[in-house]
């Protein structure tokens, strides 16, 4: 499979060591929304994008892919008030899009445990739902998108929730999600139950970033050849 690269930073090397070790080949490696006007449409069909770049960049180059019918898998964050706007770009030309908060494995198995978790605990008044996010100082978003999709299947689940919120100080009504960014730390992700009795609490630690590589190539794989929206869920129900 030909791949290229939207966003050649610390993800983009490592979804390009993966990509390699499963057999697939580089076509292109692209940092800038700028760089996309020095390809060749008729040298890049059969080719499908992974995107790690920056929020900024989305609209253009999302564009640009659903115009020339190259399928993309998303991995960005920071630009889901757009994300009426891509989806109707990607039906309008017939394009293909797939796009995870996460790409780990693991994380998407603990998104499953988290929205069982919180069936559970929206019938219990006497528990305060918080979630806590860390990531690496490089990040720049905050929370990362994998704490507002845990976030928003918690709200989902919890009729006490209205929203989420960074604030500390907030009404028992918002969901308080609190970001931390040191070192080089990868990802850890902690969702907490409280009560004045005990505390419930279950968490996914990222070691590496391979696994988030590894996830965004096997969607790759699995968009390739395909035409709609698909997420992790449409994935998994292959591969499991």
């Amino acid at each position: 499979m030909n791949i290229i690269l939207s966003g050649y930073g610390r993800m983009g090397h490592e979804v390009e060591t993966v990509a390699l070790e499963r057999g697939h080949t580089l076509v292109a490696r692209l940092n800038d929304a700028e760089d996309w006007n020095g390809l060749n449409p008729s040298e890049i069909k059969n080719t499908v994008v992974i995107d790690f770049s920056l929020s900024e960049s989305v609209l253009s180059v999302y564009g640009y892919c659903f115009q020339h019918q190259l399928p993309i898998v998303s991995g960005t964050t920071g630009w889901l008030e757009h994300w009426d706007t891509v989806v109707s770009d990607c039906q309008k030309n017939k394009g293909t899009f797939f796009y995870a908060s996460n790409f780990s494995l693991g994380v998407n198995v603990f998104f499953h445990l988290n929205q069982q978790l919180a069936q559970i605990m929206g019938k219990l008044t006497n528990y305060q739902p918080s979630i806590t996010e860390v990531h690496h100082i490089y990040k720049l978003d905050a929370p990362s998108g994998t704490a507002i999709t845990l976030a928003n299947q918690l709200i989902e689940q919890m009729p006490s929730l209205k929203k989420w919120t960074l604030q500390s100080e907030r009404p028992s009504t918002e969901l308080p999600i609190s970001s931390f960014r040191e070192g080089e730390v990868p990802g850890t992700h902690v969702v907490t139950y409280e009560s004045d009795e005990d505390v419930i609490s279950i968490e996914h630690r990222a070691k590496n970033r391979k696994g988030f590589a590894l996830g965004a190539v096997l969607a790759a794989e699995f968009a390739a050849g395909k035409s709609g929206i698909f997420s992790m869920k449409d994935m998994l129900k292959e591969l499991i």
